[in-house]
């Protein structure tokens, strides 16, 4: 009668845990259309697409959003080209010391960031690159750049050496086997990659912290500055909601690939 009955138990018990994970988030959509702070036209309580206006209309948030997008296309734009080929590197040749560095990458990776801002910041200090949208961008490029690789290279080794030994005989140079045969079929590799590059980037804010005194505050830190004697949590649920859309879109557009490239040896 129970195992009659599990089928019903799971089904019931995934529903729940779907509704339970959602519940905040139908929460925060909710209170981004409510108002929470008096104002002239619009009574505390009652609903309003004020909040949406208000990131429009402030500078600051307006200019957070553009640092957090600009942060994302500069860091898969650096960190993308400059691992498919280390990646590659890694995957099919052997050189002294490679598998030592592989792992010197990934433990680089696994260290708190907050250990390299002092280091970090002298040196961007050094090349005049401090409170600039570009530093910090660079900054998040080291982070993702040994995960990056890692990435890449479990997909390129999954695919036959011979497919390279192939292209060669047929006259193909190497940097033509990478981008015109090899990038198509590590395609969802390369869509996993721009998602953790995508995520780190998007939430991080250790470098806004150190490396921006004015310029160059992500969205995570306006979100932070919002919070004061007075919140206005309505605007700050609304900021929040709209930090969501770009990962929305990047996982929709890219869900196909998403989906074949977290199915690990199925490319």
């Amino acid at each position: 009668m129970v195992l009659r009955a599990l089928p019903y138990i799971k089904t019931v018990a995934l529903i729940f845990f779907i509704l339970f994970a959602c519940l905040p988030l139908v929460q925060m959509t909710m209170i981004s259309f409510v108002s929470t702070l008096p104002r002239p036209d619009v009574e505390v309580g009652s609903l309003t697409l004020g909040n949406y206006a208000n990131i429009l209309s402030d500078p600051n948030l307006r200019a957070a959003f553009g640092n957090s997008i600009a942060y994302v296309l500069i860091n898969i734009c650096i960190t993308v080209p400059v691992a498919i080929p280390a990646a590659y590197a890694f995957s099919r040749m052997s050189f002294l010391g490679d598998k030592h560095l592989f792992f010197a990458f990934i433990a680089f990776r696994i260290t708190p960031p907050v250990v390299l801002t002092l280091p970090i910041f002298q040196l961007f200090s050094a090349l005049g690159i401090v409170n600039s949208v570009f530093g910090i961008a660079l900054a998040h490029c080291l982070f993702n750049l040994p995960i990056s690789i890692w990435i890449l290279q479990g997909f390129i080794s999954a695919i036959p050496k011979e497919q390279d030994e192939s292209a060669f005989l047929d006259g193909y140079s190497r940097t033509r086997f990478i981008w015109s045969m090899l990038l198509p079929q590590i395609a969802p590799g390369v869509a996993v990659t721009a998602f953790f590059c995508f995520m780190f980037s998007w939430v991080e804010v250790v470098f806004a912290r150190i490396l921006t005194t004015t310029n160059g505050k992500p969205i995570s830190m306006a979100i932070n500055a919002l919070f004061g004697f007075q919140t206005d949590i309505g605007l700050v649920m609304a900021v929040t909601v709209a930090s969501l859309i770009p990962g929305v879109v990047l996982v929709f557009s890219m869900r196909h690939h998403l989906s074949r490239g977290f199915k690990v040896g199925k490319i």
